[in-house]
Parts: structure tokens; C-alpha cells; sequence
């Protein structure tokens, strides 16, 4: 399928590794111009040197910025090109006991989660409005469903996420522009592949043991039952980026395996 992406820019937040860089190399084939983002230049450099060797006609470049920061997001704005599609997919968390989870945790999760799509959406949207044509992706997570007790404070700005994500879609009535939500689920990261691989070392068993303990006491909702990989999201992504998707408007679209539960 042409996905009709061509000629389009895109700028993906939190994409020098991860669920990030898998959008931001899926567009690129894509035919789409890529601006990767990450806290330094040297995390910028080498996602940017990872791509072109993936992708040789990729049209990339990068602008770091850190979203804890309001004045280094100002800046990144202030040095942005016309964006034709926004991915907000940057995103921290800690985990821990709710009891634990302090002000400053709560305070730092919602700047970046958050308040990155805020900022970046109050900011481009008004010029896609004008051009009658635009998409605004945000990435939430399963875990706004699920809620693990050691994640209450993460899952409550990803469910912030998504109820922006909405009403900005509320606000596009009557022109081309979309804003919709992916959610990912149990997705292979190289954080998560890191953490089982330790998880396996310290019980004693195999990568493919905890693998199994994860889905049977952490997702037994799964129907998937194993993890998906980054480009699993990224194709839902580009899909919702493109034209394609033209009567696909304020949705949210699940790339969890079926670890949500109910009919929609």
C-alpha cells in the first residue's frame, strides 16, 4: 500500500532508540523527512548514523532537547520547520511503591509525558488548522488500562495522554487535520530486553523462563502472550500518519496483543 507520505516532514520526540527510533526509521523508508530527537547531540548522532545505514536515501537530521526542561523545549519549537506530523512519543517513568513515588517523581513524569505534547501540540497545531492538513500521534500505553501497583503515577499521565490526545481531536472538526492515540503493550525495547536478560541471570533460568513468568504474572490478559517488537508500533503510526487514515479521527488504536480487555 502507498501510504502517500512522501514529501511530508516529521517530527518524532524520544526517538534515538526504542519505540522512537522504530517510527522515525519506518517514515524515513517512508519517504518521509525525519527529525529525530533526544537529550544530546552524541544520542542524536549515532540514532542518525544507525538510520542512514538502514535507510541510505533517508532524509534525517535531529534537534535535542530535554522535556524536563521548559526553556530547552522552547528553543526546539523555536528552530522547527513546518511539521506536517507530530509524534509524542517521548516518555519517562519510575517505578516503585505508590507510597514511595514522590512529588518530584509525579512533578517530572508529567513535565515530559505531558506537558511535551501539550507544548508541542499548542505550538504546531494552529499552523496545521491553517494548511488544512496535519496529524498529531500520541503514545500512551497499556499500562493507563492495566495500572501496575508500581506504576500508578506513570499510568496517570499516560491516561492524561490520551484524554488530550481527544480533545485536540474535538478541536479539528471540519478540516483534514487528525489526532489520534497508539497504544502500545508488552513491547521488546532494548530497555526490556535488558531487564529480562538481568531478571534471568539473577533467578538462575533462561531468557525464554521469564519471558513466560511475565506474561503468566504480569500480562495474563495477553492474548498475544509474547512481546512485540518496536516496529509493531511504528506501522500503526504510520498508518494514522498518513492519508490513508482520513476518517480515523480522536481513536485510539491497540498494539498490545490483547492485553486490554473489552470489545473496543
Amino acid at each position: 500500500m502507498d501510504l502517500q507520505l512522501e514529501q511530508t516532514t516529521a517530527l518524532v520526540t524520544g526517538s534515538t532508540t526504542g519505540i522512537g527510533y522504530a517510527i522515525a526509521r519506518f517514515l524515513a523508508r517512508e519517504g518521509v523527512e525525519v527529525i529525530l530527537n533526544g537529550r544530546s547531540k552524541q544520542n542524536i548522532d549515532v540514532a542518525i548514523e544507525k538510520l542512514e545505514k538502514a535507510t541510505p536515501d533517508a532524509k534525517v537530521w535531529g534537534i535535542e532537547a530535554d522535556f524536563g526542561n521548559p526553556s530547552s523545549v522552547e528553543n526546539l519549537i523555536n528552530h522547527l520547520p513546518t511539521i506536517d506530523i507530530l509524534v509524542n512519543n517521548v516518555g519517562i517513568y519510575t517505578s516503585g511503591k505508590f507510597t514511595s513515588t514522590t512529588d518530584n517523581d509525579w512533578y517530572h513524569m508529567f513535565e515530559v509525558n505531558v506537558m511535551s505534547g501539550a507544548r508541542l501540540s499548542r505550538a504546531l497545531l494552529p499552523g496545521m488548522m491553517e494548511r488544512d492538513c496535519g496529524r498529531i500521534i500520541f503514545i500512551a500505553s497499556e499500562c493507563v488500562s492495566l495500572v501496575p501497583n508500581d506504576l500508578i503515577a506513570y499510568s496517570s499521565t499516560k491516561a492524561a495522554v490520551m484524554v488530550m490526545a481527544r480533545g485536540l481531536a474535538q478541536l479539528t472538526g471540519g478540516t483534514s487535520v487528525r489526532v489520534n492515540t497508539v497504544v502500545p503493550g508488552s513491547i521488546l525495547t532494548e530497555g526490556a530486553e535488558g531487564f529480562l536478560k538481568k531478571k534471568a541471570e539473577e533467578d538462575g533460568v533462561s531468557l525464554e523462563e521469564i519471558t513466560k513468568r511475565f506474561f503468566k504474572e504480569e500480562r495474563p490478559s495477553s492474548i498475544l502472550g509474547q512481546f512485540g517488537i518496536p516496529e509493531d508500533v511504528a506501522h500503526a503510526v504510520a498508518y494514522l500518519a498518513s492519508p490513508v487514515s482520513s476518517a480515523t479521527n480522536g481513536s485510539t488504536l491497540n498494539v498490545d496483543g490483547g492485553s486490554v480487555p473489552g470489545v473496543w
